[in-house]
């Protein structure tokens, strides 16, 4: 799907997209994690798999050198998907590592997750996660 600039971004700032995550997926640096998990985030929302995989951490375990099997693992994922809201948990900002705790509302359920985020050659990038259980 190709983004409407003037929608609401799908990160749920409230703010354009043109204004917020489209900045990220046009080539700007997320200045911390937490921008960087709303911006990836977003990226899902829009079937934008090239920015997730620009911004996934080679240690990985997604990480694959078989580009065009993981785009396309991504977009099957994004079309399939509805992403409905995004909650921020917590956010513990660090200066090489970084952690983001949130509630992504997807039309497949409730995706609660820990996320953290290694900083590479001045770069924020995704590392890992582990998924919370609901309360």
């Amino acid at each position: 799907m190709k983004p409407s600039p003037n929608m609401l971004c799908p990160c749920d700032s409230g703010n354009k997209y043109k204004k917020c995550c489209s900045k990220y997926h046009k080539g700007a640096f997320a200045p911390d994690a937490l921008s960087l998990m709303k911006s990836r985030y977003s990226a899902y929302a829009v079937g934008d798999s090239s920015y997730i995989i620009k911004t996934t951490h080679p240690d990985n375990s997604d990480y694959t050198s078989n580009i065009k099997n993981w785009k396309e693992s991504i977009l099957s994922f994004s079309k399939q998907t509805s992403f409905l809201s995004l909650e921020i948990i917590d956010f513990i900002d660090g200066e090489e590592e970084a952690f983001v705790t949130f509630n992504a509302r997807l039309s497949s359920g409730d995706l609660k997750e820990k996320s953290r985020f290694l900083k590479l050659y001045g770069r924020w990038l995704y590392a890992d996660g582990v998924f919370i259980d609901a309360v």
